[in-house]
């Protein structure tokens, strides 16, 4: 009997490195790294702080819409697509629970979870030789984080907005990594995978 398959459908992945999905997500990451600087630097919140934040979420939706336009779905793009994603939550977070605006334990279950997850799919790659990609609640998960650290820097004194969004974001983290799990638990049973 055939073994299921572990996503939607089966996509077809390439090797190919020098990809317009790719581009965008690698300038994610050098968009995430004179955050904190400029912030510090221009004290606060300013237009090139909030144009780059713009980006970053943007970036997001194009490296997916560039990779399945051009059919460019790639084993590096399934690397470093979620890479940068951490990259960019990691610093602006880590900076968010300095300026207390967002708990500290938010942010510990948060890269718990990062961390479970890429130990997973290093487990899958040395084991079975490919990366699997994200889940959609992950990509869901990814935007309500987002707009959590939206609500928690730019509205802290809505008080009730910021706790609506922590508490959705949290449900998300949870019902996300569940999903990476069963997934995760799918694969090692023998389903295929992109």
């Amino acid at each position: 009997m055939a073994a299921d398959h572990a996503d939607d459908k089966p996509v077809r992945v390439t090797n190919k490195v020098f990809t317009l999905a790719n581009m965008f997500s690698v300038s994610r990451i050098v968009v995430s790294v004179p955050l904190i600087w400029i912030y510090q630097y221009y004290g606060g919140i300013t237009w090139i702080f909030t144009a780059l934040i713009f980006y970053g979420i943007i970036s997001d939706y194009l490296d997916g819409w560039a990779a399945r336009k051009h059919d460019e779905i790639s084993e590096l793009g399934k690397v470093i697509d979620p890479i940068a994603d951490k990259i960019m939550a990691g610093i602006l977070f880590i900076f968010a629970v300095y300026l207390g605006k967002i708990p500290l334990w938010f942010l510990v279950v948060s890269l718990s979870r990062d961390a479970l997850i890429l130990a997973g799919s290093i487990y899958l790659r040395v084991s079975r030789g490919k990366v699997a990609m994200s889940v959609m609640s992950g990509k869901v998960f990814v935007n309500a984080l987002a707009m959590y650290w939206i609500a928690a820097m730019y509205f802290p004194e809505n008080v009730s907005v910021v706790q609506f969004f922590l508490t959705g974001t949290t449900v998300l983290m949870v019902y996300s990594f569940g999903d990476y799990l069963y997934r995760f638990v799918r694969i090692l049973r023998g389903a295929s995978y992109n």
